[in-house]
């Protein structure tokens, strides 16, 4: 198993929800590494969540998958760090 995946089940163990930041570059770096450069049309200003979710995804534009995989892992560890494991 890759650290990237493992990474994953452990994000699935932390005890409190990360703060909004957090879980936006969760999700921006977990779609670059898995489907690239963001695609489609920016949500509409009436759609908040996915409008902020499109913008930190896009952010990443030309960030490489291993990259991408590589941040994934860092914020994981250091959420978990953050809760005494």
């Amino acid at each position: 198993m890759s650290d990237f995946e493992q990474a994953q089940k452990d994000v699935k163990t932390l005890t409190q929800r990360p703060e909004n930041d957090d879980m936006l570059l969760l999700y921006a770096c977990y779609k670059q590494a898995t489907a690239g450069d963001a695609s489609g049309s920016r949500p509409g200003m009436f759609d908040l969540v996915g409008r902020a979710k499109y913008d930190a995804w896009a952010a990443l534009a030309g960030t490489s998958q291993a990259d991408a995989q590589a941040r994934y892992v860092r914020k994981v560890r250091d959420l978990l760090a953050d809760e005494g494991r």
